[in-house]
């Protein structure tokens, strides 16, 4: 997976962070301030640094302008005005989220960046289980399994938040789109289909009143 800088003066948001993106494989590492961030860029490569604006030492514009490194940036801040947007954008941010954030949708922007740059894990491995992402492919012991696009694509949701609770819902959006207005049931058939096409009944998990999670060791 990928090694993604995180550049958040907020200890806090900061670990949050860090714990999601590590939990679905990423290795992260975490600094709070401008200049730091510039040093540590210099010293070591990144496929990937998520920035803060308003950064102690020097503010995320500054970092931005003078990173002497082609890397995919994602500004993560507070400052949410329509000038603010433009200007990180037009510095070379590939991507620029509001805080309040939600982690699932920086998650998918994060994997959106690394797709694109290549970064993005492509192909799966769990068991008998082997998941092609580009190709869209599952196979069980070898042998090619049958999905359907939405089957696969909830497949994809699990694997790619990974060791995270997913709600029915949430799973719903991120595989038949915010235009789907079925039964939070749909996903419980599939996860039946799933669980029992490739024997992941203990790998699945049940959330309790919430939805389910891909248990996977670290």
């Amino acid at each position: 997976m990928a090694e993604i800088l995180i550049v958040e003066d907020d200890e806090t948001i900061n670990l949050l962070i860090k714990k999601n993106l590590e939990l679905v494989g990423h290795s992260c590492h975490s600094v709070y301030d401008g200049e730091v961030a510039l040093e540590t860029i210099e010293e070591k490569d990144f496929d990937l640094v998520i920035l803060d604006i308003m950064l102690p030492r020097a503010d995320g514009f500054q970092v931005i302008q003078e990173i002497a490194k082609d890397i995919p940036i994602i500004f993560l801040t507070a400052k949410g005005t329509v000038y603010d947007r433009i200007k990180g954008l037009q510095l070379g941010a590939d991507d620029y989220i509001v805080k309040p954030f939600d982690m699932l949708e920086l998650q998918l922007r994060v994997e959106t960046i690394l797709r694109r740059t290549r970064k993005a894990e492509e192909v799966f491995e769990l068991e008998k289980v082997r998941v092609d992402f580009s190709a869209r492919q599952v196979f069980y012991q070898e042998e090619l399994v049958d999905f359907a696009p939405q089957e696969f694509s909830l497949i994809e949701a699990l694997i790619k938040n990974r060791n995270i609770a997913l709600s029915r819902e949430r799973l719903l959006e991120m595989a038949w789109g915010y235009d789907f207005y079925g039964d939070t049931r749909t996903i419980d058939v599939h996860i039946h289909n799933i669980r029992k096409k490739l024997a992941w009944e203990k790998v699945i998990k049940t959330v309790y009143k919430l939805g389910y999670r891909l248990e996977v060791e670290s």
